[in-house]
């Protein structure tokens, strides 16, 4: 729907993938642990279902890269879109 309204050429989808045992390690509001209780309902990931997307230009996997390598590759991926 976002693609919809914002126009397939001006839309860029990032994929930021990280593995759920790597999510339930950085949740320090314990999250994770209260959804696995059931203490929160339809919780993505853990009590309802995800779907990575299908056509995302770019995919992002944090488990593996540091953040400063994430900014990189948005970065060296959006410059050629603005022309510098």
């Amino acid at each position: 729907m976002a693609r919809q309204i914002i126009g397939e050429d001006r839309f860029i989808e990032i994929h930021v993938c990280t593995p759920l045992s790597v999510c339930e390690g950085r949740d320090t509001k314990g999250m994770y642990k209260r959804a696995k209780a059931g203490e929160i309902a339809a919780f993505t990931g853990v009590s309802a279902p995800y779907e990575a997307p299908v056509t995302a230009a770019l995919t992002l996997d944090t488990s593996t890269m540091e953040v400063t390598a994430c900014v990189d590759r948005i970065i060296e991926m959006l410059l050629p879109r603005i022309g510098n």
